[in-house]
């Protein structure tokens, strides 16, 4: 098992800011693995994110409505919806009675990928942790917000 201490060499002034530095240290550990998982199907762990909301969505949405549910707010989104359009994952369909909006559906290749990636999606580093200790780890994640 991994210990903050010895994995940066450090010691803390108190165990609240040990905490923060692990939740620090270990976000931009899991951003690496996730990156490393999503390169094989060419896209982004934020794309992922989008096209997730997209199919939970189940109809066509506002893009600022995308903007808002994303987990990392992306000031780049519509540059990352471009990609996805691109690559046929999403559509982009502008209103009839509003030209400044612009609504974004998932396409059936989109949730083709989806469901590969849902298939495949293997995270070994999870099986550290039981049920119970995850819903504690949540909830005292949810805590500090």
């Amino acid at each position: 098992m991994g210990d903050i201490s010895k994995d940066i060499n450090s010691k803390f002034v108190s165990n609240k800011v040990k905490a923060l530095i692990n939740i620090k240290y270990t976000s931009n550990w899991l951003s690496s693995k996730e990156n490393d998982f999503f390169k094989p199907y060419g896209i982004s762990p934020q794309q992922y994110n989008i096209l997730r909301i997209l199919r939970g969505a189940k109809d066509k949405i506002k893009v600022q409505i995308v903007k808002d549910r994303m987990i990392e707010r992306a000031p780049n989104a519509t540059r990352l919806m471009d990609k996805l359009c691109d690559k046929r994952f999403i559509e982009r369909e502008r209103c009839e009675h509003d030209r400044r909006v612009v609504y974004v559906k998932i396409t059936k290749s989109g949730l083709e990928l989806l469901t590969t990636i849902d298939d495949n999606r293997n995270l070994p580093f999870l099986d550290n942790l039981t049920d119970e200790e995850a819903i504690i780890l949540s909830d005292l994640l949810d805590k500090i917000r």
